[in-house]
């Protein structure tokens, strides 16, 4: 059994809030400045090349990569051998999102009820999501989302009779009805199977997989290709303006399910999909 204090945890969630919204993950990063390059359309390419700056810029200067810093979301993969000491986890999060987002002088999105909209001033609480592994670490992952991109997303129930290509259907119009409001081009993480909540899970998770990484399974691989290729075909285009490079990638994750449903979500993160991780 190891002992990790609260401390500890509350300074990892700190420092990677503001990690995240300051330096893109390299993956995201080359397949911005990639399609600076690839992009077919004078103005994409233009608008594309702005984003690269962009990007680099807020490194260089240690600014936000973009003006909405996010609700944080937390994935905390806890290790069955690992003591937490010192108090809860939960509490330990959102200390660490607090003093990250004050901190790191990172703009305050939350509001403490959906209706009356009260902002609690340090974007607490974050969106956590904890699981149990093996061994004796905790691995923390930070993944701030911006709602331009999440109200742009969507969760169906599939009857069992939905095939291949209703699926890949879904998440082409998916990115189609998002338009420029996803901020283009965008990162689209998909969720197949579980339950209603599950596959939203899984939708979220699978943004942080890294782009150059496609599913084990070459079926989905092979449906991620062709979900990509269907939404570049769309003409949407940088910032919404048309060209080639409306998605950057699409992930897919997926879990058994019951034999009456076919749950599928659409989670769509923009040009600037963040997540920064660090084990302890």
């Amino acid at each position: 059994m190891r002992t990790i204090n609260v401390s500890v945890i509350e300074k990892t969630i700190r420092n990677l809030c503001i990690q995240a919204n300051r330096q893109l993950p390299g993956d995201v990063k080359e397949a911005v400045c990639d399609a600076s390059q690839k992009e077919t359309s004078p103005l994409g390419r233009e608008i594309m090349s702005s984003l690269c700056e962009n990007i680099s810029a807020a490194q260089k200067l240690n600014l936000p990569v973009c003006q909405d810093t996010g609700m944080a979301v937390v994935f905390a993969e806890v290790g069955q051998e690992v003591h937490i000491q010192g108090g809860l986890l939960s509490d330990a999060v959102n200390r660490g999102v607090s003093r990250g987002y004050l901190e790191g002088l990172l703009r305050c999105s939350v509001v403490s009820d959906p209706l009356r909209r009260v902002n609690t001033n340090d974007n607490t609480p974050a969106v956590l999501h904890t699981s149990l592994t093996a061994g004796d670490k905790i691995k923390l992952t930070v993944a701030p989302k911006g709602f331009g991109s999440e109200n742009m997303s969507r969760l169906m129930m599939f009857t069992p009779a939905a095939n291949y290509e209703d699926i890949l259907a879904f998440i082409r119009d998916t990115a189609k009805a998002a338009g420029s409001n996803a901020c283009p081009p965008m990162v689209l993480g998909v969720g197949i199977g579980g339950d209603f909540e599950m596959c939203a899970i899984l939708a979220k998770r699978a943004l942080c997989r890294p782009l150059n990484l496609h599913n084990q399974d070459p079926y989905y691989a092979r449906m991620e290709c062709a979900a990509l290729e269907a939404i570049n075909a769309l003409d949407i285009g940088p910032q919404g303006f048309g060209g080639h490079f409306t998605a950057l990638g699409v992930a897919i994750e997926t879990y058994p399910t019951h034999i009456a449903g076919l749950p599928v979500a659409v989670n769509v993160g923009c040009h600037v999909t963040r997540h920064a991780s660090h084990e302890i």
